[in-house]
């Protein structure tokens, strides 16, 4: 491989790396800033301490700047003052035609320097306050236009700029940069008079060195960098624990929150001090044993309700068997008596049918109510269980047109599940749809994948309207209660059938729409305590929404592939069965949609 490919490829990948980790700490570190109160309100405190701290350190630092240069300034002018005198009385008379103009310069630069270092003199005194200086001075032969300028000292120094306003006899100052020595670079406040008392033009310079004040900028910047660090800083830390001090008790009424929530219905704040703090634990504690109180009472009435119900159902059972035994002696008798006592005859025995499902429905869900309910789980075959419900419903749907298909996969849907408890929720949920099918096809589909398996059974009658999914499964609801029933459910079947699917670690789920049928989901662990996160068949189902339902008489072909099946059987259940099909359904409960049995 080319050496410049493989580089690349190594630093693609490295990038690649790098993005990724930046993408994971960014994540992390948003996930700590939402759940961090702390966090959000140090980081907040250090960002506009800083902006606030740099605006008044910029503030400060510019307010001393110009204090210094200004003392400079009129130090420096106060010097120039004195030096322009010294100069004046020494070059008095100067001439440029008898004397030598640069000879008299340097003469005078030399006095003006001997001044400005006589002790008790004003020169010296002036220069002590404005500080050590250069003098310059130059002048140019008159009538001699373009005529080179006679200077001593570093004329070379002074800008042109100010060179022009004091050959134009006026005074003035400048800052500018001086470079000497190489690259050493220096700052001068450079001060310009013109001499007049001679009797040709001359110009004044001193240049005053910025070094000192530079020095002080210098030492005020170091200081305020420093202390705006520091004071940051110990702003953040004062924010931290004041912030620490009103989140820590909120940190522990949420920690005390979750623990009552989850039944330790004991746990209480600790109240310190009368603040605001304090108040809270004491409204939150108030609430607690409100709260705690009335759990108290509602769970006390829901066992003496449970018990109710099991208690009646238990001593219900002696009269009704002793009914029961009278009303089949009557049956059996009945065509013997005449025509209307032999009709009611036969509605007494169903009514009882329906009475002693209705017992065995309640004493089934004060067990469950009660939580003693226990799975007896064994490795079964779903599709015996689902053949075996098919066979039990035969004898619920009388003489109706309904035909139930079975779309199951032809090699095993093997599961860990209490058989007579899935059994029973697939006897309510065909029932339930045979009932409100309106005559037209059920179908009832297995499906698995490696977690899960699922059965779901659709119908294409009434439907359900929005929002009657959630309630069908409430106790004793039906969605019409005007409706002229087949069954006669209890009215506790699929109320029971949830629960015997939570009992499972699994969920029933329904979906319908009005005159397009509905259709009831049943998603169970492959094996206990396996967590199921997606279902092997869709709901809605493939199928949904139906605009035209589906002929009744099919004509006598292989049926249609529903989810990738093709159905194994097809149960007619237009003949009326015998009575022994019956007696499983008898003994079992007959459900109808909306909570029926």
């Amino acid at each position: 491989m080319n050496p410049v490919t493989r580089g690349s490829r190594f630093v693609a990948r490295w990038s690649r790396r790098l993005v990724a980790e930046a993408g994971h700490r960014w994540t992390a570190f948003g996930e700590v800033w939402r759940r961090s109160l702390q966090l959000r309100v140090v980081t907040s405190t250090l960002a506009l301490s800083t902006a606030v701290v740099f605006v008044l350190g910029m503030v400060l630092q510019n307010e001393i700047i110009d204090r210094l240069v200004y003392a400079k300034q009129q130090a420096a002018i106060a010097q120039t003052g004195v030096a322009q005198r010294t100069v004046s009385s020494e070059l008095r008379g100067m001439n440029s035609s008898t004397d030598n103009p640069e000879a008299r310069l340097n003469g005078a630069l030399t006095s003006l320097t001997s001044a400005s270092d006589a002790p008790g003199s004003d020169q010296q005194a002036a220069s002590s306050a404005a500080g050590a200086f250069v003098p310059v001075l130059a002048t140019a032969s008159p009538g001699l236009p373009g005529a080179p300028v006679v200077s001593a000292g570093p004329y070379r120094d002074v800008p042109d700029s100010l060179r022009q306003f004091v050959q134009n006899g006026q005074s003035g100052f400048q800052m500018t940069t001086v470079t000497s020595g190489g690259d050493n670079k220096q700052i001068f406040l450079i001060v310009g008079a013109p001499i007049t008392s001679a009797n040709q033009p001359v110009q004044l310079y001193l240049l005053f060195s910025l070094s000192a004040e530079q020095n002080t900028v210098n030492v005020v910047q170091g200081t305020l960098v420093v202390g705006g660090l520091v004071l940051v800083l110990l702003l953040a830390a004062i924010t931290s624990l004041v912030i620490r001090q009103v989140v820590r008790p909120v940190r522990n009424a949420a920690e005390i929150a979750e623990r009552f929530a989850d039944g330790h219905l004991d746990e209480r704040m600790r109240v310190i001090g009368e603040d605001d703090v304090a108040r809270l634990a004491e409204s939150y504690n108030q609430m607690a044993e409100s709260i705690q109180g009335q759990i108290h009472q509602l769970e006390e009435f829901g066992q003496l309700q449970r018990r109710f119900t099991s208690d009646v159902s238990h001593e219900l059972r002696t009269p009704l068997t002793t009914v029961r035994m009278a009303a089949d002696v009557l049956h059996a008798s009945r065509e013997q008596f005449p025509s209307g006592l032999s009709r009611s005859t036969e509605l007494l025995v169903d009514e009882l049918d329906r009475f002693e499902s209705l017992l065995g429905d309640l004493l089934e869900i004060s067990r469950l109510d009660a939580g003693v309910e226990e799975l007896a789980s064994e490795q079964v075959d779903v599709r015996g269980l689902a053949r075996s419900a098919v066979n039990s419903v035969q004898g619920l749907v009388g003489s109706t047109t309904t035909e139930i298909e079975l779309c199951m996969p032809d090699e095993e849907v093997a599961a860990d599940v209490d058989a007579r408890r899935v059994e029973r929720i697939l006897r309510n949920l065909l029932a339930n749809a045979v009932d409100h099918g309106e005559g037209l096809p059920v179908r009832l589909s297995v499906g698995m994948n490696e977690t899960a398996i699922a059965i779901a059974v659709r119908d294409y009658g009434v439907g359900l309207r929005p929002g009657e999914a959630d309630l069908v499964f409430n106790r004793f609801w039906r969605a019409d209660p005007s409706r002229n029933r087949r069954t006669g459910g209890t009215g506790l079947g699929l109320a029971i059938s949830v629960e015997d699917a939570h009992l499972h670690g699994g969920t029933l789920e329904a979906w319908g729409e009005p005159g397009k049928g509905a259709c009831f989901r049943l998603t169970l662990p492959r094996q206990p305590n396996t967590e199921v996160t997606d279902s092997p068949l869709p709901l809605p189902p493939d199928d949904a929404p139906i605009d035209e339902p589906p002929v009744v008489d099919v004509p006598e072909q292989e049926p249609a592939e529903v989810n990738g099946w093709h159905p194994t059987a097809v149960v007619p259940t237009r003949e009326q069965p015998d009575v022994d099909d019956m007696a499983p359904a008898r003994a079992g409960t007959a459900p109808e949609k909306g909570g029926a049995s």
